[in-house]
């Protein structure tokens, strides 16, 4: 597993008290959803850098999910679903983690209080940042905004419950 990689998980892993539900078996290393890609081929992400950027909130990206339920993608209302590969802007916090500087994946929650640190936080509280090449992100108790390309990407942990359902290819962090 890269460094890049242990990072998010070990985050990831930080809110799986309360960020996550009960779900089928994986194995840790799984990310379903994720759009492959050829070598050589650009992402989707980095196919629509003029498109506008939308302002969109954790309470946007909400959906109702019963506390312990397994999550589905059917789960997923269609305001949240349109979202997928579009460019947007959300604010949050940076969970912390051992690097200060130079983040160049992160997971920004909700809130810095009891909602993503603790028992009972919900699964979209929270998204995984990956910046995109040559980007990246520094630490701070601030809120901060992350703009970029908002995915539906599923990533499980050890034991296969969802850990986290969102992710962002960062573009930039104010």
């Amino acid at each position: 597993m890269s460094g890049d990689r242990l990072l998010i998980v070990l985050c990831v892993v930080a809110l799986a008290a309360g960020c996550g539900g009960p779900g089928p078996a994986r194995p840790a290393d799984t990310l379903v959803g994720a759009v492959p890609t050829a070598a050589g081929q650009t992402p989707p992400s980095a196919s629509r850098p003029s498109s506008p950027i939308r302002d969109v909130s954790f309470d946007d990206i909400k959906f109702d999910m019963e506390k312990g339920a397994p999550f589905t993608r059917d789960l997923l209302p269609k305001r949240v679903t349109d979202l997928e590969r579009e460019r947007v802007r959300i604010r949050g916090y940076i969970l912390p983690s051992f690097q200060q500087t130079g983040l160049s994946q992160f997971v920004l929650v909700r809130d810095n209080m009891e909602c993503c640190f603790g028992p009972g936080a919900a699964l979209y509280d929270c998204v995984v940042v990956r910046m995109q090449p040559g980007k990246t992100a520094s630490f701070s108790i601030r809120p901060v905004a992350v703009a970029g390309t908002f995915r539906l990407e599923e990533l499980r942990g050890p034991d296969g419950k969802h850990l986290a359902i969102y992710a962002l290819d960062g573009e930039d962090v104010r």
